[in-house]
């Protein structure tokens, strides 16, 4: 099992921050440092305000040089596609390849009202998730020398030069979301990695067969990534872990409930292998404290080694 860093800089997170959780998830030997793609705080002042995610992102790549680095997810509604297509591949090169690109259709309407975002309705916001997915990856995967045209409902490109390109081909794709008849259909044509994020356990064994059919359906013998996002809040003991629950707001008993990797490293230790029973191979660990760096080398030295 590969353990990934996921962090919520929205909630208040500077890019200081940020750098040092990254860099301490490096040197702890993680996979990967994942960031949040959102504008608002989902409860508190969120200060110091937000971070742009993959401005962010760029600079942690020049200051890292191992841990794969990604949004979970980026919002489609967010950047037009061809211009985002250009900031990721952008910071692949500036990482030296170790970019993984999360994609999703948005949904958190408040924070598009806070900064004058527009908000379709949720059809339009999955019509205009699909065509970002084939217009990107059309830009990435058209040969150098060649143009990229597109006409779809929503965007148009025309004699595109299709470029840069990330230095990774293709660009690892990380689809997510529970539901039941588009996203499976999308991750088994795009995704090298389907994201299953914040459900009870039993409902991620739902996603993930939802996947494997659609991946028959279309023909597609090998199966993406299968991976989890779950909260983290673990402790030596109880009254540690009570402790990492208060500091984030968050009761531990409803962690647990809900698919959480809450508790002691042990009870941590036996969420994960229920994950991995189900098929998972990667797990993104939701750290909400990005002051206590002593929980990444917790979870480093007591259950890293174990899973």
């Amino acid at each position: 099992m590969r353990l990934c860093i996921f962090t919520e800089p929205q909630q208040g997170a500077s890019f200081a921050d940020q750098l040092r959780v990254a860099q301490r998830t490096e040197e702890n030997g993680f996979d990967a440092f994942f960031r949040s793609d959102h504008y608002l705080s989902m409860g508190g002042t969120g200060l110091p305000g937000p971070t742009d995610s993959w401005v962010t992102l760029g600079g942690i790549a020049l200051q890292t040089s191992r841990i794969r680095l990604g949004t979970l997810v980026t919002s489609a509604t967010f950047r037009l596609p061809a211009p985002l297509a250009v900031s990721v591949a952008q910071v692949d090169e500036m990482s030296g390849g170790r970019v993984e690109f999360g994609l999703g259709s948005g949904w958190f309407e408040a924070e598009h009202t806070a900064y004058g975002i527009p908000f379709p309705p949720v059809g339009e916001r999955f019509d205009r998730y699909e065509e970002q997915l084939e217009i990107i990856t059309g830009l990435w995967g058209t040969p150098a020398g060649e143009t990229y045209s597109y006409s779809g409902r929503h965007y148009q490109l025309k004699d595109s030069p299709a470029l840069p390109k990330p230095v990774q081909s293709p660009m690892p794709i990380i689809i997510g979301g529970s539901g039941k008849k588009r996203t499976p259909a999308l991750a088994a044509r795009y995704a090298a990695e389907y994201n299953v994020a914040f459900v009870k356990v039993p409902d991620a064994g739902l996603a993930f067969d939802r996947v494997r059919a659609a991946c028959a359906e279309a023909g597609r013998a090998e199966l993406p990534t299968l991976s989890a996002a779950v909260v983290l809040c673990v402790g030596r003991n109880d009254a540690e872990v009570r402790r990492r629950a208060a500091a984030i707001g968050r009761d531990v008993e409803e962690m647990r409930g809900n698919g959480g990797a809450a508790g002691t490293p042990e009870q941590v230790i036996e969420r994960i292998q229920e994950y991995k029973e189900l098929g998972a191979t990667r797990m993104f660990l939701q750290m909400l404290d990005l002051s206590d760096l002593d929980h990444l080398d917790l979870v480093a030295s007591e259950i890293a080694p174990h899973v």
